[in-house]
């Protein structure tokens, strides 16, 4: 720690990383100094955390005052924090002077599991009522749902003491064979001759040896009955709502088992969700208002990845411009927006998930939001989105609205040709019909790829035909193909596309020499990020029609204005 990067830390105020320990009024106990580091180290990010001493709440420097000698000795402070923490807590301890006051710097790593005092108090940094940053009771389903979001705890395997094996429903049983049944292979054939007590040793929904010693949460998830449900597992609900505006069509709530939820849902799903045809030669088409892989694995990543610790339902809201699937509990740690589609699985409830898969409701490549994008891409819709996701809750928004059948014939005749389109290149045009163009950088965040691996898809959708490029290295963009916009039935996008961007350089240019009084060819590149020989022919026709003047030659050539600007 530098005094630099302390008057920063100072600076930007409490956070969820940073507290203030002012010392003005006397010297803070021991007791809350080590439930201050405590706290912190319980906080729901993985950064590391500061406790600064002799700093105010407003941020006033009023100094740290000495604990039990005469001067302030950092070595005994980290020993007594490591003496008076369960587990130990290592922390780097310093002593900084700042306007000619001591501050006590403690750093405290994020703790991996719950972090308490040796007393048994325990609390975390979360934010407060208020809306700032506070120091919590730290209960004990919080820190169960924090070892789930870190990938510690698997509370679908964890055992349900009072549950016994006639709380469960051997209509559930049939239930999960049948969904392997109707999966086309996709489930475990393995599990459908067993009787139900091994089905459920199979899946770890229970512990028995010769009889049913334990029921687990996945047992009574899977195959609990209602009131079972209801007292075991209060947490559990799901909701299946329709609205038109502000009217409320349809609000159903379920505690069902939860593949019963899956069917009812499904059934609703299918009840609502129209389709029409489009033509590709002999062939006809479907395309619905909402595809139905997309839907079913977005409503099981949902119940699979909930934490089931929370209260809060599962809603699947269907709204007149889109499905909304939102389920309590944020992503799991490691996923972030930037790295959905691209990051390894990390499941909440592990064994729910492994579950899931054995009967055939989601894929067994464990790759379901793949799944999402793709089928809502190709079939004529605008991406999913998890935009509206939070630390607390996972919000996936499938929009509806009409769905563009050129796009969709593009996809069923590519396919077709042999030349099939995954989900990189889906984006990639999607994106370019929607946003005209774009470049490997901007590529790069929409596929969540290295610019490399970007570039390459780029470039092989160039040499199909798909795309076209415009510029050199830093300054290449890419935008649809005139063939390609002649296939979605919209040629004149692209006369449209290329005579913005020729207009748009010309009048860059032009700000530029107006605000600067002259330009280089260089300059010009840069500027429109296009290649030296574009931006010669840009200057040249610039030249040609009197609005800029040309000076000098070869590498001295620069440009003023000319008379018709």
């Amino acid at each position: 720690m530098t005094p630099e990067r302390l008057h920063q830390l100072i600076a930007q105020g409490e956070s969820l990383t940073v507290e203030f320990k002012g010392e003005e009024r006397g010297a803070i106990s021991d007791n809350e100094l080590v439930e201050a580091v405590v706290c912190m180290a319980n906080r729901p990010d993985q950064e590391v955390g500061y406790v600064l001493v002799g700093i105010e709440d407003d941020g006033r420097v009023t100094g740290a005052h000495p604990r039990h000698a005469e001067t302030i000795d950092p070595l005994r402070i980290q020993a007594l924090i490591a003496n008076r923490t369960r587990p130990s807590l290592s922390c780097r301890v310093e002593l900084l002077e700042l306007e000619g006051k001591p501050v006590l710097v403690i750093e405290i790593p994020p703790a991996a599991v719950p972090v308490g005092t040796a007393e048994g108090v325990y609390k975390r940094r979360a934010i407060g009522g208020k809306g700032k940053p506070e120091c919590l009771p730290y209960h004990f389903h919080e820190m169960q749902a924090m070892l789930a979001h870190r990938g510690v705890l698997d509370y679908s395997a964890l055992p349900v003491p009072e549950a016994l094996w006639g709380d469960l429903d051997p209509l559930e049983f049939e239930r999960f064979r049948r969904f392997i049944r109707e999966s086309r292979g996709q489930g475990d054939l393995s599990l459908l001759d067993l009787p139900d007590v091994e089905l459920a040793k199979a899946l770890g929904a229970v512990e028995a040896n010769h009889e049913v010693t334990t029921v687990r949460v996945l047992g009574l998830l899977l195959f609990g009955r209602e009131e079972a449900l209801r007292r075991y597992l209060p947490t559990h609900e799901v909701a299946f709502q329709v609205l038109a505006g502000t009217q409320v069509e349809a609000n159903e709530f379920f505690r069902w088992p939860l593949l019963r939820i899956m069917e009812e849902i499904l059934t609703r799903f299918r009840a609502r969700n129209r389709e029409e045809e489009v033509a590709v030669g002999f062939l006809r088409i479907g395309v619905p208002d909402y595809p139905e892989r997309a839907f079913r694995e977005g409503l099981a990543n949902a119940l699979i990845h909930r934490d089931y610790t929370r209260l809060g339902a599962v809603h699947v809201q269907w709204r007149e411009n889109g499905i909304e699937i939102s389920n309590p509990g944020g992503f799991p740690e490691g996923i972030r927006l930037d790295n959905l589609l691209v990051a390894p699985p990390r499941p909440r409830n592990p064994l729910l998930a492994d579950a899931f898969k054995r009967a055939g409701i989601v894929e067994r490549t464990a790759r379901g939001i793949d799944t999402i994008f793709y089928e809502q891409l190709r079939n004529g819709r605008p991406a999913p989105s998890y935009d509206r996701t939070t630390e607390t809750d996972v919000v996936l928004v499938l929009p509806g609205g009409k769905a563009n059948l050129e796009f969709v014939r593009l996809v069923v005749e590519e396919n077709q040709s042999g030349r099939i389109l995954g989900l990189d290149e889906l984006l990639i045009l999607n994106y370019l019909w929607q946003e005209r163009s774009l470049t490997t950088a901007e590529t790069a965040r929409l596929t969540q790829k290295a610019e490399s691996d970007a570039r390459a898809i780029l470039e092989r959708l160039v040499e199909t035909g798909l795309v076209e490029a415009r510029g050199e290295r830093k300054g290449r963009s890419y935008h649809l193909s005139a063939a390609t916009y002649r296939r979605l039935g919209a040629k004149a996008a692209y006369v449209r596309q290329r005579g913005f961007e020729l207009l748009q350089q010309e009048q860059m240019v032009l700000q530029y020499v107006q605000k600067h009084g002259r330009i280089t060819r260089r300059e010009a590149a840069e500027l429109c990020q296009i290649g030296p020989y574009q931006a010669t022919r840009l200057l040249n026709r610039l030249v040609k029609e009197g609005r800029l003047l040309r000076h000098g030659e070869r590498k001295g050539t620069w440009y003023e204005r000319g008379s018709k600007i």
